[in-house]
C-alpha cells in the first residue's frame, strides 16, 4: 500500500541558501535539518529531496557536483544518525523547456512511482512559492519554511500567488513537528 512521504526542496530548506553551490565548501547544513530528517526517519516517513539545481546548465561548475554535494549531505546525515530515501534533481536551466523543473511535479511523481508514495497524502516543505505551487501540482501539501528565501516569500511574494501552503514554519524541524501531527491527526 502506498505510504505518505515528505519531500523537500533542498537550497534554504536543507542547507544555507547562498546562491549556487559552486563548490563543495560552500555546502552547510542548516542547524536543524539533521534532526528534524531523523525526526521523520524514526517515525517511519519516507523522506525525498527534490531541487532544481540548474548551475550546470548554465556552465558554473559541471553536473559532477551536484552527485559530490549529494553524497557529502547523504554523509552528514548519517553521521547524525539520518538519512533520505531519495534524491531527485532536475540539472536543466529554466529555458531548457523541461518536464522535471519544479513547479512542474514530473520529480515528486517519479519518486512516488520508484518508492510506492502516495503524493495525496504527502509534503513538500520548501522556502520558495515555486515548491508550494509545486506541492500543489502533485496533489500534495505545501509547507512554506521562513529559512533560505522563506521569509521574503512569505512577505513580498504571498500576496500575488494563487496557492497558499497548508503551514507556514520558522524552521524544518518545526515544519516536521507539525506535519508528524498532521499525519497523525490524519492516517487515512
Amino acid at each position: 500500500m502506498s505510504q505518505p512521504a515528505v519531500f523537500l526542496d533542498r537550497d534554504g530548506t536543507i542547507n544555507e541558501q547562498m546562491g549556487y553551490i559552486n563548490h563543495l565548501s560552500r555546502f552547510k547544513l542548516l542547524d536543524q535539518a539533521v534532526p528534524a530528517i531523523r525526526r521523520l526517519n524514526e517515525a517511519g516517513v519516507k523522506v525525498v529531496v527534490v531541487t532544481n539545481q540548474s548551475g550546470s546548465a548554465r556552465g558554473y561548475f559541471p553536473a559532477s557536483l551536484v552527485d559530490e554535494i549529494h553524497a557529502h549531505l547523504k554523509q552528514l546525515l548519517a553521521a547524525g544518525g539520518a538519512h533520505l530515501d531519495g534524491i531527485y534533481a532536475c540539472l536543466h536551466g529554466p529555458a531548457d523547456g523541461c518536464d522535471c523543473r519544479k513547479p512542474r511535479p514530473t520529480l515528486m511523481e517519479q519518486a512516488a512511482r520508484d518508492l510506492d508514495l502516495d503524493l495525496c497524502r504527502s509534503y513538500l516543505v520548501g522556502d520558495r512559492y515555486s515548491d508550494i505551487q509545486t506541492a500543489a501540482n502533485a496533489g500534495a501539501k505545501g509547507i512554506l519554511v521562513l529559512t533560505g528565501y522563506g521569509r521574503g516569500e512569505y512577505e513580498y511574494v504571498r500576496p500575488t500567488q494563487p496557492v497558499q501552503p497548508v503551514h507556514v514554519a520558522p524552521d524544518l524541524l518545526e515544519a516536521v513537528e507539525w506535519i508528524l501531527a498532521d499525519l497523525e491527526g490524519n492516517p487515512s
